[in-house]
């Protein structure tokens, strides 16, 4: 390690003892990457995302309160649904008269059931191909959630209700993009079928089980928007990196915390994930054409080379924007972006900065091609140094 690296890490560690955090410091140096060690990026996303509170004395309560009622979600949501159904159908009057799966009152607990079944096969789905470019989701957590894997109760888990369905929703695809494709050319497809995954031993369950479940209940408390592919996209990152942190009293609460700071992202860009806002200053193609008005301003030449050859944002900017780059670069890439999104005051007009730096660096490239080629560098973009794209935002952030 480095005496540089070892400085840095010091400076986070005087910042994070304070009593009360200096926000903007804290900003300043997580914009230039944050250290993994001793667990400095868990904590900071936490205070960056707005999960934990500046004042140091009231983490404990408030880590304490929100994973209970964490908790209680899993038991609301999971585990009563799962209850209820083994008990549906007990009695003959439940199912003849008073509920039945024909049910098409929109308060039957079977009709609740079917329509949860139909968002979480999509959920299965996508969860189970995240990061195919690595083993870790596939891997069993050192911490499964007992509440649900109790060996007393044979409570119904998400991945059982999967297998057991009968439904025929697989084919259901609520992809954001409608046609577009959101996965990146460049990864490797996941298997397609349950059965080509190795099934863990009783008591375990694997990563992918985890972020499954995080999806689960967003959508079940956000029924405006439930779930949309790419979602999965953007919880993986994060809960990749708070389910690797060296503490492993932070680790154990990794599901937790996952989903109150995926939750907090939502909160800023789940607009990108509306269609019918698509149109609205708040959407995804004003921020396309955003990308392109900043690069006008910038590079003129290259913004005309890209109107000569009808190259419109949405080809590729739609899911830079809208899956936050994660399906542009490999994990750790990702995850040192993701600093510089996380500690910037407008994280996401810097975002705009990064796709425009983007197109800069590859100009040259850019101007030499035809239509076919340059769709093909920009769907499989060739920069892997995000350091050198993050320096080159920068440049273009104080330039304005």
């Amino acid at each position: 390690m480095s005496s540089l690296h070892k400085s840095r890490i010091a400076d986070f560690q005087d910042v994070l003892k304070e009593p009360t955090i200096a926000l903007e410091k804290l900003q300043e140096l997580s914009f230039s990457g944050i250290p993994c060690e001793g667990g400095l990026r868990c904590l900071c996303w936490k205070i960056l995302l707005n999960y934990l509170p500046l004042e140091r004395a009231s983490w404990t309560s408030i880590l304490a309160k929100q994973r209970e009622l964490y908790s209680q979600f899993l038991r609301e949501m999971i585990i009563q649904p799962g209850i209820a159904k083994a008990n549906m159908g007990v009695s003959r009057e439940d199912v003849t008269f008073e509920d039945h799966p024909l049910n098409p009152n929109p308060d039957s607990r079977w009709n609740t059931y079917f329509k949860d079944n139909e968002v979480l096969l999509q959920i299965d789905k996508d969860v189970r191909r995240l990061c195919p470019d690595i083993s870790f989701f596939q891997r069993a957590t050192e911490y499964p959630c007992l509440l649900i894997l109790d060996p007393q109760n044979e409570f119904e888990t998400l991945r059982k209700r999967v297998e057991q369905t009968t439904l025929k929703s697989q084919t259901v695809a609520r992809n954001r993009s409608g046609v577009t494709n959101m996965s990146s050319p460049h990864k490797n497809a996941a298997p397609s079928t349950v059965n080509e995954y190795q099934v863990l031993p009783n008591g375990c369950e694997a990563h992918w089980e985890v972020v499954e479940r995080i999806l689960f209940i967003y959508a079940k408390l956000n029924p405006g928007i439930a779930y949309v592919q790419g979602m999965n996209e953007i919880v993986g990152p994060l809960y990749y990196t708070f389910a690797t942190d060296p503490n492993s009293e932070w680790k154990e609460h990794a599901e937790a915390d996952t989903f109150f700071c995926f939750t907090n992202l939502m909160a800023e860009i789940r607009d990108n994930f509306i269609k019918s806002l698509d149109d609205s200053q708040c959407g995804i193609t004003y921020k396309m054409e955003k990308v392109y008005s900043t690069l006008k301003d910038k590079d003129m030449e290259l913004y005309l080379k890209l109107q000569e050859q009808n190259i419109k944002p949405q080809f590729f900017a739609f899911r830079w924007l809208t899956l936050l780059l994660s399906q542009e670069f490999l994990l750790p890439d990702v995850i040192r972006i993701w600093d510089s999104l996380f500690a910037d005051n407008s994280r996401f007009d810097f975002l705009l900065l990064v796709c425009c730096a983007m197109l800069i660096l590859i100009r040259e490239h850019l101007l030499e091609g035809d239509f076919t080629v340059n769709m093909r560098l920009l769907q499989d973009y060739p920069i892997t140094d995000v350091c050198q794209i993050l320096q080159k935002a920068k440049e273009l952030q104080d330039s304005q």
